[in-house]
Order: structure tokens, then C-alpha cells, then sequence
């Protein structure tokens, strides 16, 4: 498995899954081979946790508590129409089967599933991923949107988790203005957070890399410098 390990070591998998003990038999067999391996134990959850930590391979049961498999699928199309989802179901019957392909499942497991054969498809995909997983911020700055890691010439930035996601939010927006209130929002979630603080936060990122890397424009928020986005 060696040249799988190599396809596979920077990618990161989310697995939605109720029942323990079927998280933890996948867990153990196969999440050494990724970079990371996160399990949701329900749909709800899976939404929150796949906005965090940006995936590159979703794998889910349908029949779970909060919100099911295909609905969360739905919800998740509507923002990523490329991510690789792939469905463990005890479901056989057709009209399952016929509703997860029209809601762009990627692939269908039937349970019980063997671990190795489920690798094997991840690896199969994930050497015809087409992803940019450098991003060229300047001529100084790239970000790893797998680990959410900063280089400057290359060499590695230290910065905290709370600023990895900023930058990943900010890439993520693209061209558009992100506002103080997302941030707020997104990066603190449930805190209160004043401007001021807001404030203090980017300029101590500036501090670490560039007054130029992220721009403040004036009343409305921030935006990142980038060339290849």
C-alpha cells in the first residue's frame, strides 16, 4: 500500500456515521493512510464539521438522527458540486439508490462493507482529484488548503488554528468582502467579540506575515491578497 499511502497522506476524510461501533471499525482500518479522519454521528453535525474542516472526501450512512444522509448531501451540493461523497446504507432497495444518484452521490456501499474495498475506490479517486491544493497568495505567501498550512518562501509559518481558518475563510470568499460580522460569526461562533478585538487579531497576523497580505477596506472588511485564485 505504499503508493497509496503517498496519494492519500495529505487528503483529509469526514465519515457521518451514528453507530459507533461501524465509526470505529473504519477508524481503525483505514484513517492512518489520510491526513486526517473526522467522524460526525449525525447529519447536523456532519454540516458543521465538513465547513471546518474542508474535506476532500465525505463518506455517510443515510438513515441517521437530526438530519439523514441524502439531505445533508443536498445541503452540501448546493455549495460544492465536485467533493467526492460516498454513501454506506443498509438500504438495497432501488428507490434509495435511485435518489442518492440524482442527488449527486458518488458512490453506494452496501452494509456490510468491506474496509479494503472502500480504500481501494478512495485511492482510485483520489489519483484523478483535480485539485490545487497550493494556492499562490503572492510572490512570498502560499496556503495548503489541506492542512490550512502557511509558507513564506517556503518556509513554514507558525500560526494558531483560529488564524489558519481565517486565511481559509478569506480564499474562500475569493474576490468578495468578508465583514467583521462573519468573521465574528465564524471564528468565534458562539462568543462575544468586539471590533476591537477583531482588529487586534488581524493585526497581530499581519505581524507574522505582511501588512500587505490582507487588505482592510474601510467600513466594509477584510479581503486577501491573492494571484491565482
Amino acid at each position: 500500500m505504499k503508493n497509496n499511502e503517498n496519494i492519500l497522506k495529505e487528503l483529509k476524510v469526514l465519515f457521518v456515521e451514528d453507530e459507533v461501533n461501524i465509526s470505529k471499525l473504519l477508524k481503525d482500518a483505514i484513517s492512518d493512510y489520510f491526513f486526517s479522519f473526522t467522524i460526525a454521528n449525525n447529519g447536523e453535525e456532519g454540516l458543521e464539521k465538513y465547513k471546518k474542516i474542508n474535506p476532500d472526501f465525505i463518506i455517510t450512512d443515510i438513515m441517521m438522527p437530526k438530519l439523514d444522509g441524502l439531505d445533508m448531501t443536498k445541503e452540501i451540493r448546493k455549495e460544492n458540486e465536485t467533493i467526492p461523497i460516498i454513501v454506506l446504507s443498509a438500504f438495497s432497495d432501488k428507490e434509495k439508490l435511485l435518489k442518492a444518484i440524482d442527488i449527486g452521490i458518488t458512490k453506494y456501499f452496501i452494509k456490510p462493507f468491506d474496509p479494503d474495498e472502500l480504500l481501494e475506490y478512495l485511492v482510485t479517486i483520489a489519483s484523478k482529484l483535480n485539485k490545487s491544493r497550493i494556492i499562490c497568495l503572492n510572490k512570498h505567501f502560499t496556503f495548503d488548503n489541506n492542512t490550512n498550512n502557511l509558507f513564506e518562501d517556503e518556509q513554514l509559518i507558525n500560526i494558531t488554528k483560529r488564524e489558519k481558518s481565517f486565511i481559509n475563510l478569506l480564499i474562500k470568499n475569493k474576490n468578495n468582502i468578508t465583514s467583521s460580522d462573519e468573521l465574528k460569526e465564524t471564528l468565534w461562533e458562539n462568543e462575544e467579540v468586539t471590533d476591537e478585538r477583531v482588529r487586534t487579531f488581524i493585526k497581530r497576523l499581519r505581524k507574522k506575515t505582511s501588512k500587505e497580505l490582507i487588505k482592510n477596506i474601510s467600513g466594509q472588511g477584510y479581503l486577501i491578497s491573492v494571484d491565482n485564485i
